[in-house]
């Protein structure tokens, strides 16, 4: 942006030329006036607009509204001469034009035409917004229905006659048909079939993630029976490890982790069950439709049923900034990204849609709007990270009968300190008639003054007995009302001076969250501050209660001088009620009047403070409920707005949640009122993503099970279907297998059995030079292509072949690290790994920005987003860590016990079990000579140590 003091210098060069040069025609010459939509527009969105509106706002200009041209004399009404605009997109002295940058300058008519608009007056309609164009529309290929019929097969397929109907072959379409027919189109051919050490090597990895053992790849070997591989796949998706394996594949899409992230990044050892639920329902062939549902609004669907509850833990199973931010704009600003981050997350996992690009403005490729962005942040702006209980209603009855005598004596107790208390303070009242009420108490304190009308009530802290200032509740009444007013569900709004930092339990929401105790409190980060509620409506007011702790456990940071103050605007404040009339609180650091007690009193309180203790103690030793990282759901009354350039200070036209416009052609559609329920805005949306006719859940999931088949999907960016991302390589293939998907009840196991019997899948990684100067990546699959175990795999693969795998499911997680917290998390990685280590990797709590040896080195992802596609790197680092790693050398040494005890003395036999555990085939010859030679020249332990080595065990054919 060049600076006003130099415009008049630029200004006098350019109407000194423009004195001798006419430049596209003058103002008025035209026969009509301009037509701004239709003249105008079109030049803003095509040179104008894609660095030029809210959110990027190069040079500190939008062109979206006509407020930024008008606010810093860019277009000035009526003035051409004197509009900033034109200087920036006019030629001077036979150099080009400031503006645009690095595209075709604007042309001499359309400079014209807008030396014309400005001089007509710039009109520019009120609420007119100028958005640039997406790439594409409603006809992008993702975005249409899903094809369930197909041509007519061009290479007849094995199932096919010479002389069936069109109709007729198009069902008998199978995936090798088509994937046939675009080798055809490439002059290519499939590979010959693999052998059958190869191909039961490759599913048992591919479904279970481990190696078969040498007694099953023997058996599968050596029988004949035409069912056998049909078996073999049957009895893989049978075993509980298949669970383990693809649900790694899911928790990596879901963005699982177990630490918060950000500066904090705690550790978070409540949420294991998500990942639990994840292998349990994929173990059970969980309807996929159902899943995602549940990961959406399982705590809805599945009230009181918590293995359905657990799966609504996808909201916040990812990172989280819970630092906290005493300044408001930062604070709205976190809570937008916390929102953004679920946004991102849901619609790239089931629906391969990167919405969250329409954040600051109408998405740029695709027909993702602003207004669809913001009606998913309505939906999900409900949503807090926390813990919550989860358990069955079984559970919380009998837990409730066990608690409920306990409790009721608890409260008699706490009556009678109550009544005890009350009848010390009427004595010292009566002695001191300057102070007629009653010295404030850390439980419950009630504030009375004429009915007046307000909308803000606020709580100002003068003094507490010591700290910073805490309150569990405020609440506020009129003369005409028995509920409480200030509660969030009755659409109040809660606010604060300041927070303390870094303690969950002690947030702002919970001043009007309707729960009261020292867990769900607010405390101040200053010692003296105000809290505020902010009613619905201006309503007449007559009585504010508050408390400290009303469970009666703590009595430190009591307000014991302040101020109630009401207002109807927010700005203008008047006094209605203070401390000034009440008893002094005796000790700083006391109980309310302790010391002021008579021998009488004293007795009894003391008898009432051990029967309490007691009962308290009892109470305490009642096993809790179990709890989840479940998040907390509260109630969102909205309205909401659309953010102009992303920003919550920036708010725009209100948006209701609704389903994305981009489907309304193919898909139902929804679309609430701002008053919906938090828990209908979730199952709506759960129900539109999984609805019939909406194409695209089951194209991105028919895609992520065809990748991990296949390392690649048929889509080679499985979060994104749109412009930005890879085109099928099989559009009509993907389709297919959409529909297989749907007609197979949205289940997992029919869809690995379809793909794993295809000729595609059982044909050899075999590499023929000539296919691959055609087709180098094997796009188009005319060879299988090998692939390198995962992280994961590779780990257990070493525990597997050490005998050393403990295969016991489920539970809290082990570390490879050791957590160390203070202000922040620390993740040291382990040196050793013991045998309290040797789970499969996916029980490893992974927490976020930790580096764990083997794991990390081998392109495990730090889980801070959804992982579609593992990376695939090749660096020195791993083999120096496979090499010399203590993990490494104790596999090592356990494998060479192994061999000893299963070979006995025999060298041969050594080698040959070794061959036969790593590489599931027989050593050769020279193989067994050579290791031979290494055992006898190094020993076992370094032949054990060179297998676990080796590229063989280390790649996928």
């Amino acid at each position: 942006m060049i600076h006003s003091s130099h415009r008049s210098a630029w200004r006098y060069v350019l109407f000194a030329v423009l004195a001798s040069v006419v430049i596209g025609g003058q103002p008025g010459a035209a026969e009509q006036p301009i037509d701004f939509q239709q003249q105008i527009v079109p030049i803003f969105e095509q040179h104008c607009i894609r660095c030029h509106l809210p959110g990027i706002e190069k040079g500190d200009l939008s062109l979206a509204t006509f407020d930024d041209l008008k606010a810093n004399e860019y277009v000035v009404a009526g003035d051409p001469d004197g509009s900033y605009l034109l200087e920036l997109v006019t030629p001077l002295d036979g150099d080009p034009p400031a503006m645009p940058q690095q595209a075709e300058p604007l042309s001499k008519d359309q400079v014209s035409l807008l030396r014309q608009w400005i001089a007509e007056g710039a009109t520019w309609p009120e609420g007119f917004v100028v958005k640039e164009k997406p790439k594409t529309d409603a006809t992008w290929w993702s975005l249409q229905p899903l094809q369930t019929t197909f041509r007519t097969v061009k290479t007849a397929g094995p199932n096919a006659t010479a002389d069936a109907t069109a109709k007729e072959q198009q069902a008998t379409w199978t995936i090798d048909d088509f994937i046939r027919e675009t080798l055809s189109e490439h002059e290519l051919t499939f590979n010959p079939p693999a052998d059958r050490r190869t191909l039961i090597r490759r599913a048992s990895y591919d479904l279970i993630g481990l190696p078969p053992t040498p007694a099953e790849v023997e058996a599968f070997a050596n029988d004949e029976s035409p069912e056998a591989y049909a078996d073999l796949i049957d009895r893989l998706l049978a075993s509980p490890h298949y669970g383990e394996r693809w649900g790694r594949h899911w928790l990596d899409v879901v963005r699982f982790g177990e630490s918060n992230g950000f500066e904090r990044n705690v550790i978070i050892n409540n949420i294991w069950p998500f990942r639990d639920y994840v292998i349990q329902s994929i173990n059970d062939d969980k309807p996929f439709d159902q899943l995602i549902r549940e990961h959406i609004a399982g705590d809805v669907l599945g009230d009181g049923k918590p293995t359905q509850e657990i799966g609504s833990a996808f909201l916040v199973a990812g990172p989280y900034d819970n630092v906290g931010n005493q300044d408001p704009v930062q604070s709205a600003q976190i809570r937008a990204d916390t929102i953004d981050e679920i946004i991102r997350t849901t619609s790239e996992a089931f629906l391969g849609m990167t919405v969250g690009c329409a954040r600051c403005h109408d998405h740029k490729f695709d027909p993702i709007t602003q207004e669809d962005y913001y009606s998913m942040y309505a939906t999900f702006a409900g949503v807090w990270h926390g813990s919550a209980e989860w358990a069955s209603p079984e559970e919380r009855s009998a837990r409730a009968a066990k608690l409920k005598p306990l409790q009721e004596r608890r409260s008699a107790l706490v009556s009678q300190q109550l009544e005890l208390t009350e009848r010390t303070r009427q004595r010292l009242s009566q002695s001191d008639g300057s102070r007629s009420r009653p010295a404030v108490d850390a439980r419950r304190n009630e504030d009375t003054f004429p009915a007046v009308a307000a909308k803000f009530v606020r709580f100002s802290i003068l003094l507490t007995n010591g700290g910073q200032p805490c309150i569990d509740e405020l609440e506020v009444y009129g003369p005409n009302s028995k509920s409480n007013l200030a509660l969030a569900s009755a659409g109040s709004k809660a606010t604060a001076f300041s927070l303390l930092p870094g303690y969950p339990i002690h947030q702002v929401h919970h001043l009007n969250d309707g729960k009261h105790g020292n867990s769900h409190s607010w405390i101040s980060n200053d010692n003296i501050g105000w809290a505020q509620i902010e009613l619905a409506n201006t309503i007449e007011l007559n009585r504010v209660v508050w408390g400290r702790d009303r469970e009666g456990q703590h009595t430190d940071r009591v307000p014991i001088d302040y101020r109630v103050e009401i207002s109807t605007d927010g700005e203008s404040w008047r006094e209605v009620a203070d401390a000034g009339d009440r008893l002094p609180f005796s000790d700083a650091n006391a109980e309310p009047l302790v010391t002021q007690r008579t021998p009488e009193e004293n007795a009894e309180a003391k008898r009432i403070e051990s029967e309490l203790a007691e009962v308290t103690g009892e109470i305490n030793a009642v096993p809790k409920l179990p709890t989840a990282w479940l998040g907390r759901h509260e109630p969102t009354p909205g309205p909401y707005h659309v953010f102009i350039g992303g920003s919550p200070q920036r708010k725009a036209q209100t948006v209701v949640p609704a389903s994305l416009s981009a489907l309304s052609n193919v898909a139902p559609t929804y679309r609430l009122k701002q008053d919906a329920s938090e828990s209908r805005r979730r199952r709506e949306l759960a129900e539109w993503i999984t609805a019939p006719g909406n194409p695209l859940p089951a194209r991105v999931l028919a895609n992520r099970i065809w990748q991990h088949h296949f390392a690649t999907g048929i889509v080679s960016t499985p979060n994104d279907f749109g412009y930005m991302g890879g085109r099928p390589t099989h559009p009509d293939l993907l389709d297919f297998l959409a529909g297989k998907l749907i007609e197979n009840g949205w289940r997992l196991k029919p869809m690995h059995r379809l793909i794993m019997t295809s000729m595609a899948y059982r044909q050899s990684s075999t590499w023929r030079e000539a296919a691959a100067k055609i087709d180098g990546e094997s796009r188009w699959l005319w060879r299988f292509p090998p692939r390198r175990l995962s992280a994961e795999e590779l780990r257990d693969t070493m525990l597997q072949l050490a005998d050393k795998l403990d295969t016991t499911m489920g539970g809290p997680g082990f570390r490879l690290y050791e957590y160390q917290q203070d202000n922040v998390a620390t993740y040291v990685p382990l040196d050793k790994h013991g045998p309290e280590t040797y789970r499969r990797a996916v029980y490893h709590q992974n927490a976020r920005a930790s580096v764990v040896d083997l794991m990390t080195e081998f392109d495990q992802p730090d889980c801070a987003f959804s992982v579609p596609r593992r990376a695939n790197t090749t660096t020195p680092l791993q083999a120096l860590t496979l090499l010399n790693h203590s993990f490494t050398v104790d596999m090592a040494e356990a494998l060479a016990i192994r061999l000893e005890s299963e070979s006995g003395d025999d060298s041969k036999r050594k080698v040959t079990l070794g061959f036969q555990l790593a590489f599931q085939r027989q050593p050769q010859s020279d193989e067994i000579s050579r290791s031979i030679e290494l055992i006898q020249t190094y020993g076992l332990r370094a032949f054990c140590r060179a297998l676990l080595n080796s590229n063989e065990l280390l790649y996928l054919d």
